[in-house]
């Protein structure tokens, strides 16, 4: 299948920049992924919608290396996460509900506390690099929890891209932030490196995701039950995707 956008020009035979294979996530006797393959191309961005409970944020924790999965192979950037996640955590930059911060720590302290573990050289330089690219160099010096729950998103999309990931695991990422405060977070999650990040991105808003997205994925009860580009494709047309495909009103 054809991918407009950032998949055009791709050179053949790249390796996947995801790649997951039989997919299977049980909690007990609840089972939230059955049996889920992807593959998502270097560059290629991906809205991943879908009702509550249909596994999304599961697939983004598994795939971050946060959970693990019951059955099922993961390749990120050709990495087996059961044998390299260490080298696959390097080219993942992860924003979910939790912000990964502490909160009795300042924000320098806090960026500072992570580009030593990603061994970043220069790390005054890059911290004040992406403090500035989210809007809170005054607050540079500030302890998180003094922060608004915007703005302390907006320090966790600065912790996510600190170490210049390739690839870009959002979980709404826009929660708790206001309609300037959501501009200039995707404006930093875009970047400017001259390699394009992949992206997965779950959103409730198919508007948003339609406008980021070179592609979708609705996924319903642990199973994707579609999966498509966007060109071709309006808010109304993948209104009525979802509604076919959820049984319910988006």
């Amino acid at each position: 299948m054809e991918l407009r956008g950032l998949m055009a020009g791709q050179a053949a035979g790249l390796p996947c920049a995801i790649e997951v294979t039989g997919l299977t996530k049980s909690y007990g006797t609840h089972v939230a992924l059955r049996g889920v393959d992807l593959k998502v191309r270097p560059g290629e961005r991906v809205a991943l919608f879908g009702p509550n409970g249909a596994g999304k944020t599961t697939i983004i924790k598994i795939i971050s290396t946060i959970v693990k999965p019951t059955a099922g192979k993961i390749l990120v950037e050709g990495f087996d996460l059961k044998e390299k996640a260490e080298e696959a955590r390097r080219r993942i930059g992860l924003v979910s509900h939790s912000t990964f911060l502490y909160g009795h720590l300042s924000i320098y302290e806090n960026l500072d506390f992570y580009a030593r573990i990603y061994d970043i050289s220069d790390r005054k330089s890059r911290i004040g690099e992406v403090v500035a690219d989210v809007e809170m160099t005054q607050r540079m010096h500030d302890r998180v929890d003094s922060l608004s729950r915007g703005m302390q998103q907006r320090v966790s999309i600065a912790r996510a891209i600190l170490h210049k990931p390739t690839l870009m695991l959002l979980d709404e990422p826009e929660t708790g932030l206001d309609q300037r405060s959501s501009s200039i977070v995707w404006s930093a999650l875009s970047g400017t490196d001259s390699v394009k990040r992949t992206m997965i991105v779950i959103t409730h808003s198919l508007e948003r995701g339609l406008e980021l997205s070179d592609r979708v994925i609705i996924l319903v009860r642990g199973r994707i039950a579609f999966d498509g580009p966007t060109s071709g494709l309006d808010l109304d047309s993948l209104r009525d995707l979802y509604n076919q495909h959820t049984g319910a009103r988006a």
